[in-house]
């Protein structure tokens, strides 16, 4: 379709609005002044910036993106799997968006026509200890309301769905699947600019001040940022800055904590060969003594299957190979009193972690638990991801929502949203997420009721 005819269409679509409404919408595109601009191009990020544009279709909503493109670290970088929400604790907003996100997730996905799998999911107990946690996870999950989650008791029942794997229960998930995270982003942006949204890749904001002039009053905040230094205007903004979040809210005189701390997550590839081995999802059960979910087997759009992840700390917030260092971001990490606390509790598994990822043949030994056939030898080294993990200065890793403001009387403080912490799985749950957010922002600064509607159809 051409741009004539694509503007032909939006006219039309609009012909019945108000004459001031029309003006409004007209000028966006000349003006780059926004009631709203959210920070963030990953999953969260846009999937709240659409929410909030299709709830308030008049308002002038940007998103800035640091990268050349959407979905460039997280929402690119990991496992693609669409998680049934087994493992939260029941009760908690967490498991609540995580099972809420799975049904939106798969209803989007079909209206779209945006391929996935319904591979499903088994969590694997290998010994007597971990059949008991097994039991455990089972009951969280039927509180959670995980859809169709059923218990297997021998390993016959588990070799009917994955037939080489071993163990001696196991949960079954039917409803757990797998899809490209960062397809289904530029999805979300596709609506998001068809509603009307303005999206600036390669704009890294640098500063927020107060706006000076004629402009103040209407539009009381100025970013500067992008390669050309370029500046928006804008009356509210949120910020979903995933591994970038502490330094945005720094920037608005929040303070750093919770901070982020990046861990590396290291997949190896399994050879075509043997990827005829692997149906579905394959999970450990996992270890409350450890904060990650373990090594898995977890199969990939294009045919491929991924082996694991570890998890190291990275030496850099972006950084996917032991070779990325910032020597900055690295010490800043080391020296956080919250990393220091975290990492004497779990040394010997951060040894291991590290260990394993020099030695492939010793991350093989996890993986043969379940499918003892495969070996060092079907596999290669494969991509990684970074998890932006908030961290307390206790030392805990925070696993719920942080949204904070800045200090202080001055717009920058009463006009700036920060979601520092948006919990895993950020993914799953991004269109639960985003109704969240969505109610969040409409609290925060007013939108919706009758007196901002008409600042804004007047602005």
């Amino acid at each position: 379709m051409s741009k004539l005819a694509i503007i032909s269409k939006r006219f039309l679509q609009r012909s019945n609005l108000p004459i001031i409404q029309q003006r409004y919408v007209s000028l966006r595109n000349r003006n780059k002044d926004y009631d709203l601009i959210v920070i963030g191009g990953g999953i969260v990020g846009v999937a709240s910036a659409r929410e909030i544009l299709q709830r308030h279709p008049y308002l002038r909503v940007a998103i800035v993106e640091k990268e050349a493109k959407l979905a460039a670290h997280q929402s690119g970088h990991n496992s693609g799997v669409i998680h049934a929400g087994i493992y939260y604790k029941p009760g908690t907003l967490k498991a609540k968006l995580c099972v809420e996100g799975l049904h939106l997730t798969y209803a989007y996905l079909d209206k779209k026509k945006i391929p996935y799998k319904k591979c499903g999911k088994l969590i694997v107990a290998t010994d007597n200890d971990e059949v008991k946690r097994l039991l455990d996870l089972y009951e969280r999950g039927k509180k959670n309301n995980v859809p169709h989650l059923t218990l297997l008791h021998s390993e016959d029942e588990i070799q009917k769905i994955e037939p080489f794997c071993q163990g001696l229960k196991a949960l079954w998930s039917p409803e757990t699947g797998i899809v490209d995270w960062a397809q289904v982003t530029q999805h979300y942006a596709m609506d998001f600019k068809t509603a009307g949204g303005d999206i600036f890749c390669n704009y890294k904001v640098q500063q927020f001040t107060e706006t000076k002039g004629e402009k103040i009053a209407a539009y009381p905040i100025t970013i500067h940022g992008g390669r050309n230094h370029q500046i928006l205007l804008t009356k509210n903004v949120l910020a979903c800055g995933g591994l970038q979040s502490d330094l945005l809210a720094e920037k608005t005189g929040c303070p750093r904590e919770p901070r982020i701390i990046p861990f590396r997550g290291e997949y190896l590839l399994l050879a075509k060969e043997k990827q005829h081995m692997i149906k579905g999802n394959i999970y450990p059960v996992p270890d409350p003594r450890f904060p990650f979910l373990g090594v898995h087997f977890t199969p990939r759009m294009d045919g491929s299957v991924w082996l694991g992840p570890n998890a190291v700390l990275a030496f850099k917030r972006e950084g996917y190979k032991w070779s990325d260092v910032n020597i900055f971001e690295l010490i800043d990490a080391l020296r956080y009193p919250g990393f220091i606390k975290l990492a004497s509790k779990n040394f010997g598994f951060g040894l291991k972690e590290i260990i394993k990822s020099a030695f492939i043949n010793l991350q093989m030994r996890d993986l043969q638990k379940f499918i003892p056939e495969i070996t060092e030898y079907d596999v290669c080294r494969g991509p990684a991801g970074v998890r932006a993990q908030a961290l307390s200065l206790t030392g805990e890793l925070v696993d719920d929502f942080v949204f904070d403001h800045g200090a202080g009387r001055s717009p920058l403080a009463k006009r700036i949203l920060h979601c520092r912490n948006a919990p895993s799985p950020g993914a799953t749950s991004s269109l639960a997420i985003a109704k969240l957010v969505a109610d969040k922002v409409e609290l925060e600064f007013g939108i919706g009721n009758k007196h901002c509607n008409r600042a804004i159809n007047l602005g």
